[in-house]
């Protein structure tokens, strides 16, 4: 009963500051021309300076999900294109060895990495781009892999919060694609598996791994560390496992249960400029703007918003104050992104992030939350 007391304490006066300060700063309303403007921008500056296809590793395979997401909103074709050349380059494959007894699924970047989910994410835009123009060799290896990996007893494939945004969207994405409903299963009992190694029942955030399970580890005030980024992974992952999973599947309210208590969780520690610190329940602990958690949790929101599982101004409000710290302080004159937290999986002290400080993964973050602003301000607009 006390720690429940406490519990509400706690969201009252965070409900409280949220609504006080969110509210003093007005909301600026963002025009659909305008939002298409800026992902025109900023993905034809990132293309422009980065026109050959790179590997098929995890940070450009994010890139290219936002990428795919950006094209589905403005219909660049050269947007399209540049995915398609990337898939071609890499033969539609993530790890490419095909001795399944070499397999491994722990941490790797060599090519019988072929389990690991920082292999699989390509997967999410092969098939995207399978279902722009079907032809088998596109998902055959995702297929394959995803296929052979379902097949084992094991169930402790994702053991980091990154894999969650991988891998999850891939299993939803070929169970549209098949209909076969063990991609389903699997993907409920995967999820359980990392829930019980990471997950924090009392916030419904998710720590990094296992690693970084409190009390073991704690930030330098002593306090619980949920690493702004990690948290996105998942609360973007779950918005696209709820995209194409059936609304009638038996787990589907797990998903949606994860996804809510998430996103009310975030709106406590939302900075007033709009972005989330590195370290989400203790700012002091890498202070300063971050751009890809910010991104996806922008993304996670508009979502919602745009899909019916969010209602209420706290969260446009929390939307609309995330899209303004990205479209005015993230972007760059240049179109660049910057304040995107280096390749790593923590909040690090002292760890310098700032405008000029940018990555593939980053931007394909960037390019997911404009691409629902759009959808976002094309509802507004409609209603007028």
């Amino acid at each position: 009963m006390k720690s429940l007391s406490i519990k509400f304490l706690r969201y009252f006066f965070s409900y409280l500051f949220f609504f006080i300060v969110f509210q003093v700063h007005a909301i600026q309303f963002y025009s659909k021309a305008e939002v298409l403007k800026t992902i025109q921008k900023v993905n034809n500056q990132w293309q422009l300076s980065h026109s050959e296809p790179g590997k098929a590793t995890w940070d450009e395979a994010v890139y290219q999900t936002g990428n795919m997401a950006a094209y589905f909103v403005t219909k660049n074709s050269k947007f399209r294109k540049y995915s398609e050349n990337w898939a071609i380059h890499n033969n539609w494959k993530g790890a490419t060895s095909d001795d399944k007894t070499k397999w491994k699924s722990n941490y790797g970047e060599t090519p019988d990495y072929v389990l690991f989910g920082d292999w699989q994410v390509c997967f999410q835009t092969y098939i995207d781009l399978f279902n722009l123009s079907p032809d088998s060799f596109k998902i055959a290896r995702a297929r394959e892999v995803m296929e052979y990996e379902m097949s084992t007893p094991r169930n402790d494939y994702w053991w980091w919060a990154d894999g969650l945004y991988m891998v999850m969207p891939v299993m939803t994405k070929l169970y549209r694609v098949t209909g076969n409903t063990l991609y389903l299963d699997k993907l409920y009992e995967y999820f359980e598996y990392a829930k019980s190694i990471m997950y924090d029942p009392e916030t419904g955030l998710f720590y990094r791994d296992a690693k970084y399970v409190y009390p073991k580890h704690k930030t330098s005030s002593e306090k619980k560390d949920f690493w702004a980024r990690g948290n996105g992974w998942v609360f973007a992952g779950l918005a696209k496992v709820l995209t194409d999973m059936p609304k009638n599947y038996i787990h589907r309210d797990v998903f949606v249960n994860h996804y809510l208590k998430i996103a009310n969780e975030l709106l406590l520690s939302q900075q007033k400029e709009g972005y989330w610190t590195r370290s989400l329940l203790d700012p002091k602990q890498a202070p300063g703007y971050e751009t890809s958690g910010t991104a996806f949790f922008t993304f996670g929101y508009l979502w919602g918003l745009n899909n019916g599982l969010l209602k209420g101004k706290r969260y446009e409000n929390a939307a609309l104050k995330g899209w303004h710290y990205l479209s005015k302080i993230a972007l760059q004159p240049d179109g660049s992104i910057g304040y995107v937290q280096p390749i790593g999986e923590k909040a690090i002290p002292g760890q310098i992030v700032d405008k000029h400080s940018t990555a593939n993964f980053g931007v394909g973050a960037f390019l997911l939350a404009a691409s629902e602003m759009t959808k976002f301000t094309n509802k507004i607009e409609s209603k007028k």
